[in-house]
């Protein structure tokens, strides 16, 4: 009798189990927290739940996990500001942005980004908490958010344009259900997130009928816009200075100089001499090819070997892999502060990724203790950093020409670039690139700002970025509002 009642408890629990790794299509837990921001206390509510994704027929076909930070001693919450987050990958997380940029709780890490034991969390003295709430999203498959519906196809959610559409019905229904249509709405992105919101803010406006103030842009994608391989070529060689000047790589006259004094420099070759002389490819002057390959050698902490074997076209792998090769490193992709270490001296691109391998070492431990244990969220799905989102449909990527066309529908939109200059997969010289092409009359050139960093692709984890890149959002979003009555017309 003993045993069958022990055999009936474990089938139980195991039944419970079972169903705690399902994620609920509807949830929330909310819990009340203060943080000191500007020296300034500010009260919030934190809301961590699931909504679910419903298919054309209403059917719920998935649940979207969130984060909602409300601050909760404002009276008139129609003239208060909402952010929505977003990250990259397309199978990240919203985790980066969350616990290490604009929430009111970031790492445990040391000033420059580093991981440091015990992990954790701690106040974060420089959200924007204190003049806009902010929803953190995690798209399909990411995070704790699941495909609910064993019989939903997989393209509905994992491609440029389908992602946009179920994204801009959720916002929707999410807005609806906090009584938030009278806020000024922002749209955050970080890396493919910046593909994400760029598509969404035309996608918002035509399909939902929902007008945003402002998109920012961090670390941001090509966005569609078609460059042809000479421009990428020319366009790596103003992230390969700022990244040797760091590494201490380059001439001691151009060490001594400051990096924002240099990279202008460089801009301005990259531009005029650099991309002309690619062009011509195989037919450009012996001579004219070797005072090329000098200047970029120069400027990279490169040789002018290594640079003329490759045809002037050194793509970033390789980069990451020579630069530092006579002292034993490579350097890291997104961020080329961070050092690793190969197997081998010799090869062609770095055994892995330095940077993010450092990356997932504090935030993965820290965002599990976070939802679980500050925010009360308790459940046995796995919080997925990167989940399976491919194939991934690329096609069809319209989403800078659709930025511009929303810009140009809605007067009151606004963009901002934020980038660091030490980011090699999303380089801060092709953002400017992408700045330049999404308006190619220039009407809208008063309505662009561009920021840059003197750190990587999360330019935030460095201390004294994270304090500056939140006050270039504190007063973008405070500038976008318009005045009381102010139309929106040209």
């Amino acid at each position: 009798m003993k045993r069958i009642f022990t055999l009936t408890v474990l089938v139980l629990a195991a039944g419970v189990a079972q169903a705690q790794r399902q994620l609920e299509a509807e949830s929330a837990v909310t819990t009340q927290h203060q943080v000191i921001i500007k020296g300034k206390p500010v009260p919030y509510t934190a809301t961590a739940g699931t909504q679910p994704v419903w298919n054309a027929e209403g059917k719920v076909v998935a649940s979207l996990f969130y984060t909602y930070y409300e601050r909760s001693d404002v009276k008139d919450r129609a003239s208060r500001p909402i952010i929505f987050s977003f990250n990259g990958g397309p199978g990240s997380a919203s985790v980066w942005m969350h616990i290490a940029y604009t929430g009111p709780k970031v790492l445990e890490i040391d000033s420059e980004g580093y991981p440091v034991q015990p992990y954790g969390i701690k106040d974060n003295p420089h959200s924007i908490l204190d003049v806009a709430d902010i929803v953190y999203i995690d798209p399909v498959n990411t995070g704790y958010s699941r495909i609910l519906d064993k019989d939903a196809k997989r393209e509905e959610f994992f491609g440029v344009n389908a992602d946009i559409k179920y994204l801009a019905e959720w916002l929707t229904t999410f807005v609806t259900r906090k009584n938030r249509w009278q806020s000024p709405k922002y749209l955050i992105g970080e890396s493919y997130g910046t593909t994400r919101v760029s598509g969404l803010a035309l996608e918002l406006q035509n399909a939902q009928w929902m007008y945003l103030n402002g998109v920012i842009l961090v670390s941001p994608t090509e966005l569609g816009l078609d460059r042809g391989p000479q421009i990428e070529a020319a366009n790596r060689l103003p992230y390969f200075a700022a990244a040797a000047w760091y590494q201490k790589a380059l001439a001691p006259d151009l060490q001594r100089r400051d990096l924002t004094d240099l990279l202008p420099e460089v801009e301005e070759f990259t531009i005029n001499e650099l991309i002309p002389a690619i062009a011509r490819g195989g037919f450009l002057d012996d001579n004219k090819r070797k005072q090329i390959a000098a200047k970029m050698a120069y400027y990279s902490g490169l040789s002018e070997k290594v640079i003329l074997q490759h045809n002037l076209d050194v793509p970033t792998s390789f980069f990451w892999k020579e630069l530092l090769r006579d002292k034993g490193y490579t350097v890291g992709r997104l961020d080329s502060r961070y050092l690793g270490i190969d197997r081998k001296d010799a090869g062609e691109r770095p055994d892995y990724a330095a940077e993010l391998t450092s990356w997932l070492h504090s935030f993965t431990p820290a965002i599990n203790y976070y939802l679980r244990e500050v925010l009360k969220y308790k459940t046995d799905v796995k919080y997925n950093m990167f989940g399976p989102v491919h194939p991934w449909d690329r096609s069809n990527d319209n989403t800078g020409i659709n930025l511009r066309q929303a810009m140009a529908q809605n007067p009151y939109l606004n963009v901002m670039f934020q980038c660091g200059y030490y980011d090699g997969a999303t380089t801060y010289f092709e953002a400017k690139y992408t700045m330049w092409q999404l308006d190619p009359g220039g009407k809208f050139r008063n309505r662009f700002r561009f920021e840059g960093y003197r750190s990587g692709h999360m330019m935030y984890l460095r201390e004294e970025d994270l304090a500056t890149a939140n006050d270039h959002l504190r007063d973008f979003i405070l500038k976008t509002i318009p005045k009381k009555g102010q139309p929106a017309k040209y």
